[in-house]
């Protein structure tokens, strides 16, 4: 039965689409539609005078922090979107209303125990943005160093509670009775967005996500990640170096400093393919008031990125595929693409691989009858998707961060520069991940992650011939009847046996093969050991 808090949301928020005018979202929600009688007994405000995206972005704000996300996330699309309305949602980016600032104060002394001019030398008591989740304030530190404040918002974190229990009331009866229910995974969708949201509710991790993107592009001239202030950190306050840079949403200031606008827009294609493919860590929230341009060189434009709350990861099965499926796009191999379905196990394995490859080449063939700065990679993911829903396709859970964050980011390069061409600066990216993945480098990554089991292969090996030739001449050696399940775990112990037999031919083989070669100079003998043993390695890889 329904929870008496979530009915109570689900009112509030039917009173609210009200209150700004927008009934036709009742009238299209069943789940919202047997409560509109409740407002024919109860005063009203159902004015229509303002603009639509000026009463939608109000909706969002008076609805709270997941309402606004949801705002985010779309506000950066205006493709999809009409102006009036994305120039609206764009103000949720930071312009969200502040809270007080005794409220900031009394959670700062709350964290540290202290006033806060026992911690701080100075805080501006004006707030230099403020968001969904917290709100951002400069100060400075004893030492003089220049910094800003994140604060969460009083209460915050049960208004989200609230809403995620009626997300997982929605998404429990979608579940049910939708008849796409049981593809698009409702309920898993809610509890990836739920871990992510919580996430979001602990500066510490924030922190932590900050300081992780900043090793990864240390020493990079194209993104610029903030210091970290360890000591100053609590779970409800970041503090962190403050940044001077001009918001990447002033295309005015950009273009009188004489920025390169085309550079900007390509590196942040391939700061962002970079981060998926080569670090596996990615910043999630990447929208217009979380990034900065430094101009200190406007021929060398450089990104400065905050609010690292949300990062995703994918599984080296996620990222093969997707990299893979973006290549076979592009050289419009429509069976690849395919046969990645089939084999990323998303696609029922009954399905038959002609069949898809006609509906794949049906969806995306039309799409090259425009020039490649024109194709969208968003769309091109959603096209995949929806390619295979008529073949019971289900969608995974941890991608729907990954296309939100490409939407983002596509949407903001090409409103940077119209006439940016993903496709030139994510190819290289992809590629030289992908030679990553099966050239040389990962045969030597295979080797240093395989070495101990060939080690314990070699300590293993004379006592397990000892044993067996010992068993053999006493006559003790014997087959017996097993049960299934013994007999399976033999199998599987014999499946390992076998592998890190063949790891160690085939490590013999390349070291010898590699020392004939450079001491002997015997290029038939040492190729042919070599050849040997990169088959030897490939074969006792699991599952070869």
């Amino acid at each position: 039965m329904m929870r008496r808090r979530t009915l109570f949301r689900l009112i509030v928020i039917q009173r609210v689409l009200v209150k700004y005018g927008l009934d036709d979202v009742i009238a299209a929600t069943h789940l919202l539609r047997p409560l509109r009688f409740l407002f024919l007994l109860a005063p009203r405000r159902r004015d229509k005078s303002a603009p639509l995206g000026e009463r939608i972005r109000l909706a969002l704000e008076e609805l709270g922090p997941i309402f606004v996300k949801f705002g985010q996330a779309i506000s950066t699309r205006r493709d999809l979107l009409p102006p009036d309305i994305a120039n609206e949602l764009a103000k949720l980016q930071d312009a969200v209303p502040p809270f007080p600032a005794e409220q900031a104060v009394q959670i700062l002394e709350g964290a540290y125990g202290r006033p806060v001019d026992e911690v701080f030398k100075r805080i501006d008591k004006e707030p230099l943005a403020a968001a969904s989740i917290a709100q951002v304030h400069a100060a400075e530190l004893p030492n003089g160093a220049e910094v800003v404040l994140k604060v969460l918002r009083p209460g915050v974190q049960e208004k989200i509670e609230q809403d995620l229990d009626v997300l997982r009331t929605v998404a429990g009866l979608a579940a049910k009775y939708w008849e796409h229910g049981k593809r698009l995974k409702p309920l898993e969708l809610v509890a990836e967005y739920e871990q992510t949201i919580i996430d979001e509710l602990d500066l510490m991790r924030e922190a932590a996500n900050t300081a992780q993107l900043k090793r990864n592009f240390q020493g990079s001239d194209m993104l610029y990640v903030p210091d970290i202030h360890w000591d100053f950190c609590r779970p409800e306050v970041l503090v962190q170096e403050r940044i001077h840079g001009t918001p990447i949403s002033d295309m005015d200031t950009l273009r009188a400093a004489g920025t390169n606008i085309q550079l900007l827009a390509e590196n942040g294609v391939e700061i962002f393919f970079t981060q998926v493919f080569r670090h596996n860590f990615f910043h999630a929230d990447m929208h217009p008031g979380n990034i900065f341009v430094i101009l200190t060189d406007p021929d060398r434009p450089k990104y400065a990125a905050v609010d690292f709350g949300i990062v995703g990861t994918l599984s080296p099965e996620d990222k093969q595929y997707l990299a893979e499926n973006f290549l076979a796009f592009f050289d419009r191999d429509y069976h690849r693409i395919a046969k990645l379905h089939l084999d990323s196990g998303w696609v029922p394995p009954d399905t038959r691989i002609d069949q898809l490859e006609a509906a794949v080449r049906t969806v995306c063939e039309p799409i090259f009858n425009k020039p490649l700065a024109e194709i969208s990679f968003a769309q091109v993911l959603m096209r995949l998707f929806r390619v295979a829903q008529r073949f019971d396709v289900e969608i995974q859970p941890q991608m729907i961060l990954l296309h939100k964050t490409l939407f983002n980011i596509e949407g903001l390069g090409r409103e940077l520069y119209p006439e940016l061409d993903l496709w030139k600066t994510a190819k290289p990216v992809l590629q030289r991940w992908m030679d990553e993945q099966v050239g040389a480098r990962a045969l030597i990554d295979d080797l240093r992650e395989n070495l101990p089991q060939v080690r314990q292969a070699l300590r293993e090996l004379p006592s397990a011939i000892r044993e067996l030739s010992d068993r053999a001449s006493s006559g003790n050696l014997s087959v017996e009847l097993e049960s299934e399940e013994i007999h399976r775990i033999r199998e599987e112990l014999a499946g390992q046996r076998r592998q890190r037999y063949w790891l160690f031919v085939g490590m013999t083989g390349i070291i010898t093969g590699t020392l004939v070669l450079t001491l002997e100079g015997n290029i038939w003998l040492g190729g042919t050991l070599l050849a040997a043993g990169v088959l030897g390695m490939f074969t006792g890889r699991p599952n070869a």
